[in-house]
């Protein structure tokens, strides 16, 4: 049999059960849809953490005090962590392949201007905080390049407290309280809007060291580090933990490169991808069962069909192969018909739901619609094997 004529007896047989034929192809389509639309979502989680992550770039580092590595010792035993110092982010900056080193403490505080008050976010950092973190300033200047333990009274604001502070009017050179203490203000930021839920617009920035003093803190939250981009990141880190540990006389630290932390997510974002498209895959099995059902009906119903066959010279193989191929057309329709809906639906949420990270990867898709076919063999097999083994005589004495 030719594969035109293959094809079309094919098509003939399925039309000729139409709402049969649809219910079972639905099934399928209904288990590729599942797999479109949640991979979607998941594949769009991943672009989305991993955008907001590398957008401070990747040859960049985060060094925190305490170690996150547990021993043991006895539950009354006194903490000998020190603090990590303004001294310490100046010393790394002598550290190989260092470009920039930024001392960072957060604290929420209160900024008042013209008989206006709110409540920020307020971030001491040094001058080098635009550059480790590649931030911008849209008016004026960030802070200057000075000692950052004695720094001067001045301050930059994010784009949000400009706007609700000042209005219209232009903040530069204006004086308002941060933490009740009087600061300059020498430049506003360029909108950066949200960032793992953290709104960078409404934050303050001033120096470290006025910071720890406003807060009360002994010791720096972290220190940014940036480092040339194509020095080797163990050398970095060789270096970074050499200082600090000539500084403290232990490693009493912790060290977190944003690449390392980049392959975690991406590896745990693939995970969650690949878990739900396995949830949505169980529908597919589903599916499966509807193509083995409706072929084993169709297999008694067409008992004298296939006696007529085989008494014209079918073979075996050759009723194996048309109700086998009776399975596979009917999933890859189906396979289809999910790969429009899944699609559709996910265009629609992007419209409704924006803040919605939304992405299909293709090559799900092509992998769900080459499983819907394997599905529809598999679920094929033992219904075209009883065909094949039907005797022609009794199956033409079945009429």
């Amino acid at each position: 049999m030719r594969a035109g004529d293959f094809l079309g007896f094919t098509l003939l047989s399925l039309g000729s059960h139409r709402l049969r034929t649809f219910l079972t192809a639905l099934g399928i389509a209904v288990g590729i849809a599942a797999v479109i639309l949640l991979t979607s979502i998941g594949e769009g989680l991943h672009r989305f953490v991993i955008d907001e992550f590398t957008q401070f770039g990747t040859n960049l580092i985060g060094i925190a005090p305490g170690k996150t590595t547990t021993r043991g010792g006895s539950i009354g035993a006194i903490n000998t962590v020190r603090p990590l110092s303004i001294e310490d982010a100046l010393a790394l900056r002598r550290a190989p392949h260092v470009l920039a080193t930024d001392p960072l403490i957060q604290g929420n505080g209160d900024v008042e201007h013209g008989g206006r008050t709110r409540r920020v976010t307020l971030y001491g950092v040094s001058h080098a905080f635009v550059e480790t973190l590649r931030m911008t300033v849209a008016a004026g200047d960030f802070l200057p390049d000075e000692d950052p333990r004695t720094a001067r009274a001045f301050v930059v604001l994010g784009a949000k407290v400009a706007r609700e502070l000042f209005g219209e009017t232009p903040a530069l050179g204006a004086r308002i309280r941060v933490g009740g203490e009087r600061y300059r203000v020498i430049g506003v930021m360029a909108p950066k809007g949200q960032v793992l839920g953290f709104d960078l617009d409404d934050t303050v920035y001033i120096p470290v060291g006025r910071a720890m003093e406003m807060f009360n803190r002994e010791s720096l939250m972290e220190i940014h580090v940036t480092y040339e981009p194509t020095a080797p990141l163990a050398e970095v880190e060789a270096g970074l933990r050499r200082v600090l540990v000539e500084r403290h006389g232990r490693e009493d630290f912790t060290i977190t490169p944003q690449q390392k932390m980049l392959e975690v997510f991406g590896t745990i974002l693939d995970a969650i991808t690949f878990a739900v498209a396995a949830i949505g895959g169980i529908s597919l099995l589903v599916g499966g069962v509807g193509i083995l059902t409706i072929l084993t009906i169709a297999v008694a119903e067409r008992t004298s069909e296939i006696g007529l066959l085989r008494a014209v010279g079918a073979t075996r193989r050759r009723i194996l192969l048309l109700f086998l191929g009776e399975a596979a057309v009917l999933a890859a329709l189906g396979g289809i018909a999910g790969l429009g809906l899944g699609w559709a639906i996910a265009q629609v949420l992007r419209a409704a739901l924006p803040a919605l990270p939304i992405h299909t990867p293709w090559t799900y898709a092509v992998v769900a619609e080459c499983s819907a076919v394997v599905v529809g063999l598999l679920a094929g097999v033992l219904p075209a094997r009883r065909a094949a083994l039907l005797d022609p005589l009794e199956a033409l004495r079945s009429e």
